[in-house]
């Protein structure tokens, strides 16, 4: 029975999330339809540019993508407190970005004079909507509703383009927050679409790479950025460029299957402060999706996660008992 995503997401047990989105309908998201003969690869460029935009609009920050044929993945990190320190007018400035303004707002926005209870009603909105801008979600309705729209214009149809609610995963921790990414940036290898990361198109891996050519601070990208020395922990994703880099690379060497075994010195300790050996992290890389129903963690982590699902019981702990043994 499917459970409700109040239950699935608690910023409070982790503010980290991986969420999948599958094309439900024979055409393909993006890619090539073997039954028409066309090239549907202008719309990866659409989700791509959607997930920009909204970056800059939601309390929500990138840390992975891979955008597939027929299929998504995301790597968020919902940040309540952005929101909580957004001004009302803020707020009303990002939520328009996306959304009509209704009546009392508009009047609001004009400078026309409201009553005091038109000001209460305009200000209970707004709390909504900052409410609204942090959640998963909201951030995935204006994400996936748009692109469907989209295609199905395209396309000449209409009905479900998207199969369903999209899946999340909750990650408990920063051992399954970089797996789970290394899992996101490594999708076109293991698809076979690509043989290095800077081919890896469409992903965030290759994103980062490329600035990082470019000499581009992290900071000044739109991609939540990696851990930088002397700076607020809070705000990055907890692994350097360098090491993040070359542990992607090792472990997508791995994956295809490449010398597993010549791990690179530098990787090492990487591992051992994740508390995870290198042949559970390779296995974990390529099967991540489907170890883990709901979330990745330590026992005791999943067990207070189902908990605040109200179950006794959550997929995948066997599982993560291997990966953290």
């Amino acid at each position: 029975m499917p459970q409700a995503r109040y239950r699935l997401v608690d910023p409070r047990t982790t503010p980290y999330y991986h969420c999948i989105s599958r094309c439900v309908r024979r055409a393909f998201l993006c890619g090539d339809d073997k039954w028409t003969g066309k090239n549907f690869d202008h719309r990866k460029q659409w989700l791509l540019d959607r997930i920009k935009l909204l970056s800059g609009v939601f309390a929500i920050d990138v840390c992975a993508y891979a955008i597939m044929s027929n299929h998504f993945h995301l790597v968020l990190h919902l940040d309540l407190g952005k929101a909580r320190n957004w001004t009302p007018d803020e707020v009303m400035t990002r939520w328009l970005t996306l959304h009509k303004a209704p009546y009392l707002v508009q009047k609001h926005i004009d400078g026309e004079l409201l009553t005091k209870m038109e000001s209460e009603a305009v200000s209970s909105a707004i709390e909504i909507w900052r409410s609204r801008l942090a959640d998963l979600s909201w951030y995935m309705r204006c994400l996936n509703e748009s692109i469907a729209r989209l295609a199905n214009a395209e396309d000449e149809c209409s009905g479900r383009f998207w199969e369903g609610r999209f899946k999340s995963q909750a990650l408990l921790d920063e051992a399954a927050l970089l797996s789970c990414m290394a899992y996101v940036d490594l999708n076109p290898i293991r698809a076979g679409m690509s043989e290095t990361l800077q081919e890896s198109e469409f992903t965030s891996i290759q994103e980062r790479l490329k600035r990082y050519r470019e000499g581009i601070p992290g900071t000044m990208h739109w991609l939540q950025p990696l851990k930088e020395a002397g700076k607020d922990a809070d705000n990055f994703v907890p692994i350097t460029q360098a090491d993040y880099f070359e542990l992607v690379e090792w472990t997508g060497r791995a994956v295809q299957g490449d010398n597993r075994g010549a791990i690179p010195q530098s990787v090492l300790p990487v591992l051992e402060q994740l508390g995870v050996n290198e042949l559970n992290w390779v296995n974990n890389t390529q099967h991540f999706e489907l170890r883990f129903r709901r979330g990745l963690g330590k026992l005791g982590q999943l067990q207070r996660f189902a908990s605040r699902m109200g179950q006794r019981w959550i997929q995948g702990q066997a599982q993560a008992v291997t990966f953290y043994s």
